[in-house]
């Protein structure tokens, strides 16, 4: 059965399912996680995100995608094809950190400054069911660990140092983007 990706929604910040443990995806289910990641890549490409996990639609599983590119809300991204990722787990953190801008699909109109290491490396299953393993650098270590952080229940309003590092959308970008 294909899902319809109008089945489902965003999952807003003060909903319990954001603050679920996500379940690791049995590989016997293969099939179903990818019809579940079409459905994220729907929704992430829609409201114009980098990233999406699982559980932002409801969907309490260990999957993620990760899709750097530049658009409206992150118009200085790099470009990179859209990684699906089953199972993903950080297995280490560079030493140096970088404090930056955030923002989410479940926090919607809200950023919030956020410290994260500059890379991770990282194992995870492809979408041919083959464990890898990669570094990411710059932005799209960045998003990892931010949608990694909703596949243990957090957001990033969780890691923000003081209510003071959030701002809306519209104060972000008439005057921090372009600062």
């Amino acid at each position: 059965m294909i899902l319809n990706p109008e089945d489902f929604q965003i999952v807003e910040l003060g909903d319990p399912r954001l603050r679920a443990i996500a379940k690791p995806v049995e590989l016997t289910q293969l099939s179903s996680a990818l019809e579940q990641a079409a459905v994220m890549q729907h929704w992430m490409e829609h409201r114009g995100g980098v990233g999406i996990a699982a559980p932002q639609i409801g969907v309490p599983l260990q999957l993620m995608i990760i899709a750097s590119r530049p658009n409206n809300r992150y118009p200085n991204a790099p470009h990179m094809a859209p990684l699906l990722m089953i199972n993903p787990e950080p297995v280490s953190f560079s030493d140096n950190e970088v404090t930056l801008w955030e923002g989410c699909l479940s926090v919607p109109g809200i950023r919030g400054k956020v410290t994260r290491p500059e890379s991770v490396c990282v194992r995870f299953v492809d979408r041919a069911g083959v464990t890898q393993e990669q570094v990411l650098t710059g932005f799209p270590a960045r998003i990892f660990l931010h949608e990694y952080d909703h596949l243990i229940g957090k957001t990033f309003v969780d890691r923000v140092a003081s209510v003071q590092d959030l701002t809306t959308d519209k104060v972000y970008f008439e005057q921090i983007a372009n600062a």
